[in-house]
């Protein structure tokens, strides 16, 4: 018997070198990534997952994207035991070097100590990479974080480090950036070294916060630990 296959409820050109592959759910899109990852394909390029879609970059002297958008028409499950084993990743957090950290407990109508510990006690999946390189979209807050707007005057200059959350997702800005999340800590390790193509977080790893005192993010500033 052959294995399951994967038919993607929506499949677009994304300008005439990719297509863009939609699920109705972000296991099978996550699947999907496994299996074409896993098996790659000559005229695949590269894989971008983000959430329940899937872009599928293509090398078009290999093939046509009329013939591509044909050939992902089914993508076969693959074997569970072959899929890659998600990371999970401690990461320390200095929640007294949060900018907004106050802001955002009154916000919430929380204490300090609760806003922390809401905050670490979730166990959050990277979902997409964006908007600057090595950005991790964490999901999801737990419903005494969620809803958060993001700040009405985006900040020029977001430190490296700054960890900070909006609506039901948090985040980690692993470049110095221009950034409109309200910010509640900042932690010490490098997270990205693009000269040296260091990008330790995938799509699919796990992330755990842990809290820690500036005393010991100073110790550990700008290690790498991942």
């Amino acid at each position: 018997m052959p294995p399951p296959s994967l038919r993607p409820s929506q499949i677009q050109p994304l300008g005439d070198r990719a297509i863009l592959l939609r699920w109705e759910s972000e296991q099978q899109a996550q699947q999907a990534y496994f299996t074409l990852d896993s098996q790659p394909l000559p005229w695949v390029r590269d894989l971008v997952l983000a959430y329940n879609t899937l872009g599928v970059y293509l090398e078009t002297s290999l093939i046509t994207l009329q013939k591509a958008c044909a050939a992902l028409q089914e993508i076969p499950c693959v074997n569970e035991e072959k899929m890659l084993v998600p990371r999970t990743h401690i990461i320390p957090v200095c929640y007294e070097l949060g900018d907004d950290f106050l802001f955002v407990a009154e916000q919430k109508s929380l204490t300090p100590a609760e806003l922390i510990y809401h905050h670490t006690r979730v166990t959050y999946r990277i979902y997409a990479m964006g908007f600057c390189p090595g950005f991790p979209y964490l999901g999801y807050l737990p419903s005494e974080l969620c809803g958060l707007p993001r700040l009405r005057t985006p900040r020029v200059r977001v430190e490296a480090g700054s960890v900070g959350l909006t609506g039901r997702q948090t985040g980690i800005y692993p470049l110095e950036r221009p950034g409109g999340w309200p910010l509640i800590g900042r932690t010490p390790l490098e997270l990205v070294n693009v000269e040296e193509g260091y990008f330790p977080l995938r799509v699919g790893d796990q992330v755990k916060f842990v809290a820690i005192d500036r005393a010991e993010y100073h110790q550990r500033y700008r290690k790498r630990e991942l």
